[in-house]
């Protein structure tokens, strides 16, 4: 299962990030969502979604391998031996992993999949 992203039907209305810092963070700080919505400009009203592809290029290049592998294949944080030493986010060849002041850890997406509940637009969809 893994997160479709549809681009063209993105208005840019960020729900996504509200509900994914409010899910891991119990806050409202799209700075701090694991997904990100960037405009196209200078076209008006194009925007792009961009998100962890679970390539595991982040869990190959980690010194404490605190980045494991779930049975569902998503790569996901161990807080307790992650030292958020940030050789993650610089080994993540899609740019999609960084790090904020109020995480404990590096951010990424853990395919919650709560982005595509919200997103009415189709822009977010769940793939089998």
């Amino acid at each position: 299962m893994k997160i479709k992203v549809t681009k063209e039907n993105c208005t840019g209305c960020k729900l996504c990030q509200q509900i994914c810092t409010i899910e891991h963070y119990g806050v409202v700080n799209p700075k701090m969502a694991a997904i990100r919505v960037t405009g196209e400009f200078p076209e008006p009203g194009v925007f792009t979604p961009k998100l962890c592809v679970q390539c595991g290029a982040c869990a190959r290049a980690c010194p404490f391998d605190a980045i494991e592998r779930r049975d569902d294949k998503v790569y996901v944080i161990n807080p307790e031996t992650c030292t958020n030493c940030g050789v993650c986010v610089e080994a993540c060849p899609f740019d999609v992993m960084f790090t904020h002041p109020d995480a404990p850890t590096p951010i990424k997406c853990d395919m919650c999949l709560k982005c595509t509940e919200v997103c009415n637009t189709g822009a977010l969809t769940v793939e089998e």
